[in-house]
């Protein structure tokens, strides 16, 4: 399996100097233990409810800060893990959606760190990580239908060679990529700001890994750390 080296622009570093991620490509052939994911996604849910991370509180508003800074409106549009939190203490759980997806949202809640999952056999090219210039394609659903949008002109978004593939940095994923369980090639995105611990980044990473190991037995597992100023 070739490593993957996502792109970065390095416009992004003038908005968030401090950006570093946990990149994981996955080779799997398949789920051996769905309730792997489900079980942490629980797990998660109670943990917060008791006593999140030290950091969660400053990471999600550095995050609300950064969205500001590229004219995103976190109170209608957090960032990923903002918005799973606040459903998580809301409704005491979360709902399982996917086997991988309930382990990487369990990741993200737990930690306090946005985490996106894709299927990268649907990728064209490779990730990158840029301002839009608005006229991108990003396939999203309204009302159940297919539908497709664009990004605004210098918003923060994941794309490949194709179109966005995630908007407004990690708000909103689109259809295209979407992962499943049912994926043989996945990759996975953890991102930090200043205010999440290197290690605390670095230990988020490994949680997710094992579980993926746990969760498929027979997966192929690459991690690397990316970002600016390293």
């Amino acid at each position: 399996m070739s490593v993957l080296m996502p792109s970065l622009d390095p416009a992004i570093s003038v908005l968030a100097p401090s950006f570093k991620a946990i990149s994981i490509t996955v080779e799997a052939a398949g789920v051996a233990n769905p309730r792997i994911g489900t079980d942490a996604l629980d797990r998660a849910s109670r943990s917060i409810a008791v006593a999140g991370a030290e950091w969660a509180d400053d990471h999600l508003q550095e995050w609300a800060e950064v969205f500001r800074s590229f004219g995103a409106k976190p109170q209608r549009t957090p960032c990923s893990a903002e918005a799973l939190r606040k459903r998580a203490l809301r409704d005491g759980r979360l709902p399982s959606i996917d086997p991988v997806v309930d382990l990487y949202n369990a990741i993200s809640i737990k930690y306090a760190v946005p985490v996106g999952g894709e299927n990268l056999a649907a990728y064209v090219g490779v990730p990158k990580l840029t301002l839009a210039d608005g006229t991108e394609p990003f396939d999203t659903m309204k009302d159940g239908a297919p539908a497709q949008e664009s990004p605004e002109p210098g918003e923060v978004i994941w794309r490949d060679d194709e179109g966005v593939t995630c908007r407004r940095w990690n708000w909103r994923q689109g259809v295209r990529t979407r992962l499943s369980a049912d994926a043989t090639q996945m990759w996975f995105i953890l991102e930090s700001l200043s205010a999440m611990p290197l290690g605390a980044l670095h230990e988020a990473g490994d949680r997710l890994a094992e579980g993926l190991q746990l969760l498929m037995h027979k997966a192929k597992i690459e991690k690397r750390l990316i970002g600016f100023g390293l």
